[in-house]
Order: C-alpha cells, then sequence, then structure tokens
C-alpha cells in the first residue's frame, strides 16, 4: 500500500543508483581536492573525471565475493577507470563515502518532507478559514465541555505541523554534515581541506569532529523528529476518527464514488485512511528508539548501527511522506457536518454553560463554593431529569436573588465562549 504512493522522488533518493552516485561524486571531489594539495595529478583526476563509472549490478556481484559493499565499488569503478584508479579513495576510510553519502541522502529527504508538511500546514489553513466560526462541542475526557468551532480544531493542527516544519529544519541542519576524516578521524593521512572541499560542493558542513564515522546523536534526532511529525499526523487522524463515529459523525473521510467500507456489512463506511496513518505513527516511533539505541557505539566505531541504520532511515522518510500524503488528502476531502455540530451541541441540554453560570453567580456576590454547589445541583438534576439546564436555572430561588432573566439569557449563548476566535487565528498566524 505505502509503494502505491511512495512519491518516485522519495524513493528514488534511496535507490542502489542514487546512493552508488552520490559515492562516485565524493571519491571524484575527493580526488580533485588531493589534485590542488599536489597530492593527485590533474591528469589522473581528469581520466577520473571523465572515465569512472559504475553498474549496480556488478557492484553487488562483486559483493557477493569480498562481502565488503565500498570495497565492490571500488573495483567496479576502477575496471572503468584504469591505473589512475590508484588515486581514488587516496587517505580514506568506508565511512568517509557512507556518512558522507547518507547526509546527503538525509538532506534531499528533509527537502521532500518539508515540502509535504508546508503542503498539509496550507490544506489545514484554507479549511480552518473555512470553518473559522462553525461551532461545536468541545470535549475533554471524551465528555462535552464548552463550545469551541471546528475552525480553531483545524488552527490548532495548523499551529503544530508548523512547529514540525521548524524542527525539521533544524534537524536538517544538523544531519548536513560530512567527513573525509580518514580512520578514527585524525585526518592523519588525508588533509582537512579535502572534507572542506568536498563537503561544500555538495553543500553540507564539516563535522568539527569525528571518530572515523559522524556521530549518531544527529541521525538519532532526524529519526525522533520524523517521529513527533508522525505523532502529530496520529493526532489528527485519530480526532477524526472519533468525529467520525456514528454517533458523533460531525466530520468523516470522503467517500469515493465504487469504494467499499466492510466486506459483510455494505453500509459501513469506516476511517480507513485515519486509521492507517495512526497505525504507521507507531512504526517511525519504533525507528526512532532504534536511532537512539545506534548512538552508543564501541570506542571510535563500530558497525552495529550500520545494518539497523538501512533500514530505519529510508522506512521512516519514505513511511513519513505517505503519510503527509494521505493526511493532507484527508483534510482536503474531509466531509464536515455542521448541523450535526449544532445537534450534538444541544445534546446536554445546556449543560455547557455550566461555568457561565458559576462565574456569573460568583461575580454577583455569591461565595464560590455555595455558587459551585447550586450548579452542580442542577446539573446533576439535568443529567437525571431531562430537563433544560436553563429552565432548571430559571426557576432556582437562590439563582434567581443574584441574576435576572435578561442576565440568564446573556449565559446560554453560544458566542460566548467564541468571542475571541479571531484572536487566537492571529495568535497561530492565520488572517
Amino acid at each position: 500500500m505505502i509503494g502505491r504512493y511512495t512519491r518516485p522522488e522519495m524513493g528514488g533518493i534511496w535507490e542502489d543508483e542514487n546512493r552508488f552516485r552520490i559515492w562516485l561524486e565524493i571519491e571524484v571531489l575527493a580526488c580533485e581536492a588531493q589534485a590542488q594539495r599536489g597530492i593527485v595529478p590533474e591528469e589522473a583526476v581528469m581520466t577520473i573525471r571523465s572515465k569512472a563509472a559504475f553498474s549496480v549490478e556488478r557492484i553487488l556481484e562483486i559483493e557477493r565475493e569480498v562481502k565488503h559493499d565500498v570495497i565492490a565499488f571500488l573495483t567496479n569503478v576502477g575496471e572503468s577507470v584504469g591505473p589512475d584508479a590508484r588515486f581514488i579513495h587516496l587517505g580514506m576510510t568506508s565511512s568517509d563515502v557512507l556518512d558522507t553519502a547518507l547526509a546527503v541522502q538525509m538532506d534531499q529527504s528533509a527537502a521532500l518532507l518539508l515540502s509535504g508538511l508546508t503542503g498539509l500546514r496550507d490544506v489545514l489553513a484554507r479549511r480552518a478559514k473555512e470553518f473559522k466560526y462553525t461551532v461545536m462541542v468541545g470535549r475533554t475526557h471524551g465528555v462535552h465541555a464548552e463550545p469551541v468551532t471546528f475552525g480553531l480544531k483545524l488552527a490548532l493542527w495548523y499551529a503544530e505541523v508548523s512547529r514540525n516544519i521548524y524542527r525539521l529544519t533544524a534537524a536538517r541542519k544538523r544531519i548536513a554534515v560530512g567527513q573525509i576524516s580518514g580512520a578514527v578521524g585524525t585526518y592523519a593521512y588525508v588533509d582537512p581541506f579535502v572534507e572542506a572541499y568536498v563537503c561544500r560542493k555538495l553543500g553540507l558542513e564539516p563535522a568539527p569532529i569525528s571518530t572515523q564515522v559522524i556521530q549518531r546523536d544527529r541521525h538519532a534526532e532526524f529519526l525522533n523528529v520524523l517521529a513527533v511529525c508522525g505523532c502529530t499526523l496520529e493526532k489528527i487522524a485519530t480526532e477524526i476518527r472519533h468525529l467520525q463515529k456514528t454517533e458523533v459523525l460531525e466530520a468523516e473521510e470522503f467517500f469515493s464514488k465504487g469504494q467499499k467500507g466492510s466486506s459483510a456489512m455494505p453500509h459501513k463506511r469506516n476511517p480507513i485512511t485515519c486509521e492507517r496513518i495512526a497505525g504507521l505513527s507507531r512504526v517511525l516511533r519504533g525507528n526512532a528508539l532504534a536511532g537512539m539505541e545506534n548512538v552508543a557505539l564501541w570506542h571510535e566505531r563500530d558497525i552495529t548501527h550500520s545494518s539497523v541504520e538501512r533500514i530505519v532511515i529510508p522506512d521512516s522518510c519514505i513511511l513519513l511522506d505517505f503519510m503527509l500524503h494521505e493526511t493532507t488528502r484527508v483534510i482536503d476531502k474531509l466531509v464536515v457536518y455542521p448541523d450535526n455540530m449544532t445537534r450534538n451541541l444541544e445534546r446536554t441540554r445546556g449543560l455547557i454553560f455550566s461555568q457561565s453560570l458559576l462565574l456569573a453567580l460568583m461575580q454577583k456576590g455569591m461565595s464560590r463554593e455555595d455558587a459551585y454547589a447550586i450548579v452542580q445541583r442542577l446539573a446533576m438534576t439535568v443529567w437525571e431529569t431531562k430537563v433544560e439546564f436553563s429552565a432548571l436555572a430559571r426557576g432556582n430561588e437562590a439563582v434567581k436573588q443574584f441574576l435576572s432573566d435578561a442576565d440568564l439569557e446573556a449565559l446560554f449563548d453560544p458566542k460566548k465562549s467564541t468571542q475571541h476566535v479571531d484572536y487566537i487565528f492571529e495568535q497561530v498566524g492565520l488572517k
């Protein structure tokens, strides 16, 4: 299912073809830098630049024998270059290529993910403005609380997605670092100029210090940010799943022509996309945990991180890209039922205005304890008798001593709870 919706650009970043292409560019750039230091002949660099090529199939064939991916790659490239291939990878170690290339791939993926987040935020902004003043009941603990608007719910998600854009932008900067520092990271056989030159050409920053590998706290942060983005999408999906419950039905996923909801029950229209998003978020969190486990390596390096990263980093990037696509589609086509929102708002016969009555009595001079006891007693009577809360309030002698009918009329207006919607929209940057 995921592969069907994976953007070619995102999937292509993690294909062998792109990975080896980046490896080759790193090696050629390193030769250019070495030539500027007088270590590699200019003529050799020209030959390497013009002749260097690779074949994914041939690399994999060699790797089956040598059991080392970088050696297999270098062997295959050497077959196309000839004698000057001896200058390739001079003074470098495998991780110089692997980690620098991985940084490029993560940077490329982050650019696409930021585009996806921005697209989702734009859709949320449009729909938030559409339902800015659409009043609905707010819920705490799953129980009716006080009125909000559906626009505020969407604006809340807009603000959270905006924070995720900020988080991913920062994490992208921290993973966009490369290294060409040689075995154990001391530059013993490769000048630091080579690292600076290669990184600059690739759009990376040189790692200030490395130990043959770029330190994995960077990768752990990146995976955790992707997981937090997934949590936001799960949060949105979970809310929509609740709103689509039959007894609520304030919003639901778009149900396309010809779509089927159940193999057994033809009437079903299930929130399957939101359920899929909520489930996949768990995978992102699991991958983030694996990323944190990769931070502690033995001494200057081991390769316990390597096998893990070959799974969790590509998978998390591709998975979040898919989830962003799905969430954006859900919000864009979300079916909203304002009439049901109004009906649900009125289901508790005015109990959602209990705080209004409580505060009004206190403002008129009643103690909080007495006011709370009166309002709670009236509220419990509504639960038991199904009589309107406003009617009970108007008929209560203690209430009438403090509040007139006109006072009470003003208290039971939903607009009182939503009078600052414009202010909240401005606070999150929605005009």
